[in-house]
């Protein structure tokens, strides 16, 4: 079954999706073995991982470097974070194309100028609903595959206003989008009325310490979200735990403290499948 497909059935259940956010492939591979059906390409984190913020300073070719490194060690649906497409209409087309021909079965697109930055940072800016909707209007005729799921996402709450973004997310919808993602409400009574205002496929980001408060699976599952994406916490606890395994090997000369926090040497091979290569090479 194609990957495309595959999302689309997942997310035609009533059951509400939680897509981990991942970065490369062991991230990709870890999210997966631990069970998750769907995974999120995080645009944010693959940034952080290459040592930069997010603010749109990758480029389109390191971005899909390392997309077609997560697609090849991993068997679920990636959802991707195309960020604005990477410049105009035109850019967009090229985007949509190569992200479905590296084998995403999902990405969304945002509203923000370019350069973008990351939805819970302040001072964004956004373009005008017009150049938005003609962006979603290419992007969908740039598909050739109907099952892909193309959502559309607004930064419109801490610009415009709450209602400023469920206009947006309504034209957004109109101009071809498959699914919504009003970023970074900033109250469950927001939550709420985006549950209660938009009738359509809708994705929420909930990560710990963002300006979204964080509401129960379940909460979210009967208000009728049926995809959740949690962006960064994956990396910020890897962050964590290499801090303080370098900080170890700083004042001891080694992590032998830690031992007992460290993934050990068999279970690190077992992660990447090297015995599957080795046998392959056999």
């Amino acid at each position: 079954m194609k990957q495309t497909t595959k999302l689309k059935q997942l997310l035609s259940n009533k059951k509400t999706i939680i897509a981990p956010g991942i970065f490369d492939g062991l991230s990709a591979r870890l999210a997966e073995q631990a069970g998750f059906s769907v995974l999120y390409a995080s645009g944010g984190a693959i940034a952080r991982s290459c040592g930069y913020p997010d603010l749109g300073l990758l480029s389109f070719n390191e971005v899909c470097e390392r997309l077609q490194q997560i697609i090849d060690v991993v068997k679920s649906p990636i959802i991707a974070d195309a960020d604005t497409g990477f410049g105009n209409e035109m850019n967009v087309r090229r985007t949509v194309r190569q992200f479905e021909r590296l084998g995403i079965a999902a990405l969304h697109l945002e509203d923000q100028t370019f350069p973008k930055r990351c939805g819970h940072l302040n001072d964004k800016s956004l373009i005008p609903i017009e150049e938005m909707c003609l962006k979603i209007k290419v992007a969908k005729d740039s598909l050739s595959d109907p099952d892909f799921t193309l959502i559309a996402r607004t930064d419109a709450v801490a610009v415009e206003g709450i209602e400023a973004a469920l206009r947006r997310a309504e034209a957004y919808y109109q101009a071809g989008a498959g699914m919504l993602f009003i970023e970074a409400p900033e109250s469950l009574e927001q939550v709420e009325l985006i549950a209660k205002r938009i009738p359509y496929p809708k994705l929420i980001n909930m990560f710990q310490g963002g300006k979204t408060p964080l509401v129960a699976i379940e909460k979210l599952q009967v208000l009728g979200y049926q995809l959740v994406i949690i962006p960064s916490d994956l990396q910020r606890a890897a962050m964590a735990a290499m801090q303080k395994t370098l900080a170890a090997i700083l004042t001891e000369g080694d992590s032998h403290s830690l031992a007992n926090q460290l993934t050990s040497f068999k279970e690190r091979e077992t992660i990447v499948g090297t015995e599957d290569y080795l046998n392959l090479g056999k």
